[in-house]
């Protein structure tokens, strides 16, 4: 199963899929990285690939010691349902 990996140059977390790249983007600002977008090819949605990706982009955040700002609404409504994320909230 692949990992997550942290694309530092395109600024976006990516997961390899059968359909191609599962993608989470975001903007850093000093300690802050705001998510803005996910997105997971269309004939995987559904099948926990965006919460597999989603995890692994909150995991390496806490890694790195930076804040989030969930823009995107999956983001948001992964930590909510995801506590263990919370204290990563800016």
């Amino acid at each position: 199963m692949p990992s997550v990996i942290h694309n530092t140059r395109d600024s976006r977390f990516e997961l390899e899929t059968s359909a191609g790249l599962a993608v989470a983007d975001y903007r850093m600002s000093g300690n802050t990285m705001t998510i803005f977008h996910t997105e997971v090819p269309a004939q995987l949605r559904g099948r926990g690939i965006g919460e597999r990706l989603v995890r692994g982009a909150l995991e390496k955040a806490k890694q790195l010691g930076v804040k989030i700002v969930p823009r995107c609404w999956f983001v948001r409504e992964f930590i909510e349902r995801n506590r263990e994320f919370g204290d990563l909230i800016r």
